[in-house]
């Protein structure tokens, strides 16, 4: 959700800090802002909506100095205005000389002001972050060190904060906080600097420290102090990050989402590199931590995410039920901390989050862990937060996800769920003839996803009826049923077209009554023993005037005939169809999206990582 960039070294801060806040763009903003330290003053400026209009801020009134914070809001409390837009001074009227940038929620921000407002600090905001700055410059009319002043308000902060904070009076330093919401330190060569994600450093260092919650961190160009705010000293653990910032250009692509789309083969590729195994037909996942007979040992799969991950995990549950026979419920991560949930000694709980940082997600990892369940991450991001507190997991390798709207996440999640289910189905019961069968099915996914996209020119047609709808449903069964989830929630997602999806046999339940000439009906289909009877629900749309789109195997003859557009992609082993029927989906909605003009990478209320509850 919202970004942070520090920096303090020998360079001008304010273009560093506007180059990191371009790099978090995809992660959602309705404001940006920044505040930089010269020669004991303090300058800030901050504007709503883009980045862009910062930086033509920038240019008519100029923030110099070599020390700086920045930020990129997602509204928690307040509309999108300048007022409300990050960072936030703090200090008694007429004497401000700080400045705060905060990702989280303060859930006693009211408590706070009202005590705040009593002693006479100005609020110009309706934020809860505000209370932070105000607090820590009432500190510091005590303590007089920055350092000391932000640890000695922390216990107040009732929820999760990423702080970053700098002082006119404190020139050269910035000081960070965490509890809950992310920040990493970018370590360079005579400056550092402090972000909420590793792709506002990475163009700078490949150095990078990742706090833990409860540490505070302090930055000079010349050094980085770490300490956690009870227990002390600490000593900070440099990792390096493992991509280049140039796997976030377009590269020629219009936009992220339709770049990253075309990305999927060599992402399934990634997904599976190493861990095929002919000559055993299984999969190798060596990152679980769990001995093959604490794997076998177990009798049931908890798997937990939001989102497209939870659409992937209802793609895992099918999976590993029928090839591993084991027992699978998928829980959204929201409901399952909550939920109290029965949890015997032999379930194992997988969390799948493309960021790490996702705040459901983690807290649904943390109560599992509390239960004294092994804990299994899925994630893309390498040092995230999910990834650095489960037991054990699997990365997707998937590369930096830009586009709002996950797509070669999904692929990636599901190419692992299907590694994992042919593991544990080896471990079990599953034959080497089998086991080799979906072997050679995951070696050929990326050549025949490849062919799935020459679909496109067909779709763009289909989105010319799709971007008038009202709604729009969107039917699958068995396997494919998840990935009609996931379709219609693309299409959602970035057009703002309510669509819904359903299991096939569902629709005379209910959604139905929506079937007319304006509403496009998404059937996802392919020879199975359910075929038949998704024709039987076709014809009922047919016959109360639904616009019918399919999506089946190529060679098909009955579905165009029942179509008013026919989707078709390559006739592949069953196991590996949700790779390729949900790249019809993902470029459907892309196209009726562009159609209609809407911001295809960022669109509106949406953020890329939401790490707050």
């Amino acid at each position: 959700m919202c970004g942070i960039v520090g920096y303090t070294g020998p360079r001008e801060a304010a273009a560093i800090l506007l180059g990191g806040l371009r790099r978090l763009e995809y992660r959602g903003y309705d404001s940006a802002g920044l505040a930089t330290v010269e020669g004991g003053r303090l300058h800030l400026r901050k504007r709503m909506g883009r980045v862009s209009e910062l930086e033509d801020l920038l240019a008519r009134r100029p923030a110099r100095g070599g020390c700086g914070i920045s930020h990129t809001r997602w509204a928690t409390h307040g509309p999108a205005t300048d007022a409300n837009a990050h960072p936030h001074a703090g200090g008694r009227a007429g004497m401000v000389g700080l400045a705060v940038v905060h990702n989280g929620v303060i859930e006693n921000h009211a408590r706070l002001r009202a005590e705040l407002m009593a002693e006479g600090f100005p609020f110009a905001s309706e934020t809860d972050s505000e209370v932070i700055a105000h607090l820590i410059a009432r500190a510091l009319e005590t303590t007089h060190d920055l350092l000391e002043a932000v640890v000695t308000i922390l216990p107040r902060l009732e929820g999760t904060y990423g702080l970053a904070v700098c002082s006119a009076s404190h020139p050269g330093l910035i000081v960070g906080a965490r509890m809950g919401s992310p920040l990493v330190i970018g370590v360079g060569d005579g400056e550092h600097l402090l972000a909420s994600d590793a792709a506002a450093v990475a163009p700078h260092t490949k150095r990078v420290v990742y706090l833990e919650d409860g540490e505070v961190a302090s930055l000079t160009p010349a050094g980085l102090d770490l300490a956690h705010r009870e227990r002390g000293p600490v000593a900070p653990r440099i990792d390096r990050i493992d991509w280049h910032p140039d796997q976030a250009e377009l590269g020629g692509n219009p936009h992220y989402m339709i770049k990253e789309i075309r990305e999927q083969p060599t992402t399934v590729v990634d997904a599976c590199r190493g861990r095929l195994s002919r000559r055993d037909a299984t999969a190798c996942l060596g990152g679980l931590n769990l001995s093959p007979r604490a794997l076998r040992r177990a009798r049931r799969i908890v798997l937990v995410g939001c989102g497209t991950s939870w659409h992937a995990a209802l793609v895992g549950e099918y999976l590993i039920e029928r090839i591993a026979h084991l027992p699978v419920e998928v829980e959204y991560a929201g409901e399952f901390r909550y939920r109290n949930a029965p949890l015997d000694d032999r379930t194992l709980v997988f969390i799948l989050s493309q960021s790490g940082e996702t705040a459901d997600a983690l807290g649904a990892l943390r109560e599992a862990k509390r239960r004294g369940h092994p804990t299994l991450a899925i994630v893309n991001t390498v040092g995230s937060t999910i990834a650095r507190e489960a037991t054990g997991g699997i990365y997707l390798h998937a590369g930096q996800e830009v586009g709002v709207a996950s797509t070669k996440a999904f692929a990636a999640q599901v190419a692992v769920l299907t590694l994992l289910a042919l593991y544990l189905g080896r471990l079990r019961h599953l034959s080497f003839s089998d086991g080799l069968a979906i072997v050679e099915a995951l070696e050929s996914a990326p050549g025949l996803i490849e062919e799935a996209l020459k679909v496109e020119p067909i779709v763009e047609r289909a989105a010319e009826q799709v971007a008038t709808a009202r709604t729009a449903l969107f039917l699958g069964r068995d396997l494919l049923h998840p990935v009609a989830l996931e379709g219609a929630l693309k299409l959602t997602e970035i057009s703002y077209i309510p669509a819904h999806g359903y299991p096939t046999a569902e629709m005379k339940h209910g959604p139905i009554a929506l079937v007319d000439p304006q509403t496009p009906c998404v059937f996802l289909s392919a020879r199975s023993p359910l075929y038949s009877k998704t024709l039987s629900s076709i014809e009922e749309v047919r016959a109360r005037g639904g616009h019918v789109i399919t999506i089946g195997t190529d060679g098909d003859r009955v579905l165009p005939a029942l179509s008013d557009t026919f989707l078709p992609i390559p006739d592949a082993p069953e196991v590996i169809l949700p790779l390729l029927a949900v790249i019809p989906l993902q470029l459907l909605a892309y196209h009726v999206a562009l159609k209609l003009g809407r911001d295809i990478d960022k669109p509106r209320n949406l953020a890329k990582s939401v790490t707050v509850e």
